[in-house]
């Protein structure tokens, strides 16, 4: 008997607002020079460290290489060191805050971002970025609040309106997600990212020609963009031009070959052409990345029991509910996968 997929699987999660959390050159990993120029610049900091102990802005200066280099414990101590000698020095807070939200505590971002406002009431991006880690804990109002004040504080920052369009599209409000999105576009008409944002907010208005046409604009503008690429894969694959699909998602592994997220969208446009074999071949690569994606075994795990391979199939949707127990999904397929293998 051919076995037919056991659950649907709609692609529910592969269309994401990209946010902006850090000015660029902190979001980007650091090339082997930088690397060697942020070593040469934490020993000279670290110089005038000793020689004048008291010296507030080489612990900052230091924290921020640190921060630089992904080493989040000694940025966070260099700036705590930094505010201790001087209490209200306002780049210290907000320096250890966005550190702070690099490591996804929130809570103690915003308190920090906080002070830095209170010292300096018109640092634009101390409210931008309290108003992301606002955001990414669901309170959407006072992320909102702080991104109008700092667009009134700095109205021609195209950053701000990305994030604040960001904000607008979680809340639903998708036309005016594409009005933020233009007017960082009419700053900057090179911003990639706003080119990628507008794009995701056509293609969930369901106008993927125009969705596709911003993609290809990211595109042009940052050739290296993967997500760029993975995104308008993805709305290729919504047209159903699969090998458009893979051509993308291919590029995207050519840029970044430790991308799961590309292998397992490429993985979903083969098995949808037919080819299972390579499906489950691209499914097995992204678990490999990322091991904890439970996205990642429920698809590959209805890969194979459409195989008939269902002991592979509850193996790998037994993992998803040891990641996630509360999965009904992986639930119900292991049900079925066991009657189906009973019969």
């Amino acid at each position: 008997m051919k076995n037919k997929l056991i659950a649907p699987f709609l692609l529910l999660h592969l269309f994401l607002f990209i946010p902006c959390t850090l000015p660029e050159n902190r979001a980007e990993e650091l090339s082997h020079t930088e690397k060697e120029a942020m070593d040469k610049a934490i020993d000279d900091y670290s110089q005038a460290i000793r020689q004048n102990p008291n010296d507030a802005e080489a612990y900052l200066n230091r924290g921020n290489a640190y921060a630089d280099k992904g080493d989040f414990d000694k940025a966070i101590a260099d700036f705590t060191q930094a505010i201790k000698i001087d209490p209200d020095f306002a780049n210290a807070y907000y320096s250890r805050g966005v550190t702070y939200a690099e490591m996804e505590d929130f809570g103690k971002a915003i308190d920090d971002y906080s002070q830095a406002i209170r010292l300096d009431p018109d640092d634009a991006w101390a409210y931008n970025n309290r108003g992301i880690a606002y955001a990414e804990m669901g309170d959407l109002d006072k992320a909102m609040d702080d991104y109008n004040q700092a667009i009134r504080l700095d109205p021609d920052d195209a950053w701000i309106y990305l994030n604040r369009g960001i904000t607008y599209a979680d809340t639903g409000d998708l036309d005016k997600a594409i009005d933020d999105f233009t007017q960082a576009i009419k700053i900057d008409p090179a911003f990639a990212r706003a080119y990628l944002n507008r794009g995701i907010a056509y293609a969930y208005k369901g106008d993927l020609d125009k969705a596709i046409a911003d993609f290809t604009q990211a595109i042009r503008t940052a050739p290296n963009y993967a997500e760029a690429y993975i995104i308008r894969g993805i709305a290729y694959f919504e047209m159903e031009d699969l090998d458009k699909a893979i051509d993308d998602y291919n590029q995207a592994i050519k840029i970044d070959p430790d991308d799961a997220w590309a292998y397992l969208n490429r993985g979903i446009a083969h098995a949808d052409m037919g080819d299972l074999d390579k499906a489950i071949a691209d499914l097995t690569r992204a678990i490999r990345i990322n091991p904890n994606d439970t996205w990642a075994y429920l698809i590959r795990g209805i890969m194979h029991a459409d195989t008939g391979d269902f002991d592979k199939a509850i193996a790998d949707w037994e993992k998803v509910l040891q990641l996630d127990p509360n999965n009904i999904e992986a639930k119900q397929n292991i049900q079925k996968a066991q009657q189906y293998r009973q019969e």
